[in-house]
């Protein structure tokens, strides 16, 4: 091209050194500066848990709980390199008069102010049939607050549970709870009950789970973090592995959409505005 120089529209190798390698050490905050290794020792301890399935991203939370100073980039190179980031490489697989939803996202401001159920199927394959779970989950905290599992849910168990449920809480005021269409909820002596209470009870419009999302969601990673990591035959090995998961999810599983806190955390945390509702509806 005339009277332009090559170096205008050519890339010229600047001859210097290449990127930074990457760091080989990470900050403890009572080990100092440790190995790379270390830190994959710390990340494989973090796995060995039965019930922990995170990515890069939540495992730096849980890095940083155990004291570690790490950058997520860093850890997803680090996880990369040892083929941690797939479960996959780390796990060893052998009716009428219901008030409806007005509204599909729930905002809350105080734990049991908005409550979600749902039942989830469960196959138990040394009898080939399926198996019932009923939990009951707090929006605001995202804590499980019971549930039940069992070959048969009927409405008598939806009310033990709930009346159990409440009983523990000294019937808070002003609470509603969600819940699809099932038979169980819709009976009339589960709404009468609730309505005894104090409860509202709001049913979800039909084929929208997203109005029972967080219910919906827990039930989701379930699915994933049990139902499809254990190979168990019989009810009662299953029904063993949810009680465990239960304390786990509650009080150890870090929860993105409450800030890298578990459950647990949110709700000592926010647990006081139930008896500030109490005291001032």
């Amino acid at each position: 091209m005339v009277g332009i120089v090559a170096s205008s529209y050519y890339r010229v190798p600047s001859g210097g050194k290449k990127g930074n390698k990457p760091s080989t050490e990470t900050f403890h905050k009572t080990k100092g500066f440790v190995l790379q290794n270390v830190v994959v020792a710390a990340v494989k301890e973090i796995l060995k848990h039965e019930f922990i399935d995170c990515g890069y991203r939540l495992m730096t939370s849980y890095l940083s709980r155990d004291g570690y100073t790490i950058n997520h980039k860093k850890l997803y190179r680090i996880m990369k390199e040892e083929g941690l980031l797939k479960l996959d490489n780390r796990i060893d697989r052998s009716g009428s008069g219901r008030k409806f939803v007005k509204f599909r996202k729930v905002y809350t401001s105080r734990p049991l102010e908005c409550l979600e159920m749902d039942i989830k199927m469960v196959w138990i394959p040394s009898v080939g049939k399926n198996a019932y779970l009923l939990s009951i989950i707090d929006v605001h905290t995202r804590r499980i607050l019971k549930d039940y599992f069992s070959f048969n849910i009927k409405q008598n168990q939806v009310i033990a549970l709930l009346s159990e449920l409440f009983e523990n809480y000294d019937y808070p005021n002003n609470v509603v709870i969600r819940s699809d269409n099932g038979s169980q909820f819709i009976a009339k002596n589960v709404r009468e009950y609730l309505g005894l209470i104090g409860v509202q009870q709001e049913f979800t419009h039909i084929a929208t789970p997203e109005e029972n999302a967080h219910i919906e969601a827990y039930h989701g990673i379930l699915k994933k973090e049990v139902f499809k990591r254990f190979d168990y035959q019989y009810f009662g090995e299953i029904e063993q592995i949810l009680k465990r998961y239960v304390k786990f999810y509650n009080n150890r599983r870090l929860h993105g959409l409450l800030g890298r806190i578990t459950p647990m955390e949110k709700w000592n945390a926010d647990k006081n505005l139930i008896i500030m509702k109490k005291l001032t509806a």
